[in-house]
């Protein structure tokens, strides 16, 4: 006898996902996702791409797989919204697995602090003045001294994303890569980033922070005033999304390569 799928449901602030939550709840029997006591099979996340981020930060450390329906705009992460055969699609859903980026930052004022990051991370100039870096990967400087505006690293995940609008490439989920890309580059003028292996040591130096003050921010978590900032992959946190077999997670990244 197979036993009953245990789902729980979750469902950001919005009029239109509320109402889905609703109708949802009305057709379907949901676990109670705040008792600790209660480790449902699978997570239901009715909203757009940045509740989605919010969700697998929030239940990282209870490894439980997230199936999203768009609830938003873009829904990159998410699944078309259908109430009809939910537990059927969930039960033949394609599993795509996300390991996230750790990132520990120094700030002027000597403190350590690290979080994760699903995205990417990103280093942004705070005044009127470019931000001065220097780039080490794998203990070999890279780039003495990149001005510019900030730069970003990026996940196969997250490539679409912010990294794609500034220029970055695209990477296949199964890429193994990483994407380092700058925000208005003036010096080197004609560097446009690179790709590095998922394992690369990434290592960010602040150069004349005082002048040049530069804020880090990891998916929407900001450090400000950070003097240095590494970033590496953290292969021990795997993230479950499920998606439906004909709009899995790959193939979307995939297809991104090919709008234009």
């Amino acid at each position: 006898m197979v036993e009953p799928m245990h789902i729980a449901c979750v469902a950001d602030n919005s009029e239109r996902a509320q109402h889905a939550l609703k109708e949802l709840s009305a057709r379907y029997s949901f676990v109670d996702l705040g008792k600790k006591r209660n480790r449902p099979d699978v997570i239901i996340a009715l909203g757009g791409d940045g509740f989605m981020l919010q969700m697998l930060h929030q239940y990282m450390h209870r490894h439980i797989p997230i199936y999203g329906m768009n609830c938003g705009t873009v829904g990159f992460l998410m699944n078309s919204y259908n109430p009809d055969n939910l537990v059927e699609r969930i039960a033949i859903a394609r599993t795509s697995i996300l390991h996230p980026l750790r990132m520990y930052a120094r700030t002027v004022d000597g403190k350590e602090k690290h979080q994760i990051a699903i995205n990417e991370v990103s280093l942004f100039r705070e005044s009127r003045q470019a931000a001065k870096l220097r780039v080490t990967i794998d203990h070999v400087v890279r780039l003495q001294e990149l001005i510019c505006d900030g730069l970003l690293v990026s996940t196969p995940a997250g490539s679409t994303a912010y990294n794609f609008s500034i220029g970055g490439p695209i990477i296949p989920l199964n890429g193994n890569l990483l994407a380092l890309t700058p925000m208005g580059p003036f010096r080197p003028r004609r560097w446009r980033g690179a790709q590095l292996h998922h394992s690369a040591s990434i290592v960010i130096e602040v150069l004349e922070a005082d002048k040049r003050p530069v804020s880090a921010v990891a998916d929407f978590t900001e450090i400000r005033d950070v003097v240095s900032v590494s970033i590496d992959e953290e292969r021990s946190i795997s993230l479950s999304l499920l998606f439906d077999p004909e709009h899995n997670l790959e193939e979307k990244i995939f297809k991104e390569q090919f709008i234009y």
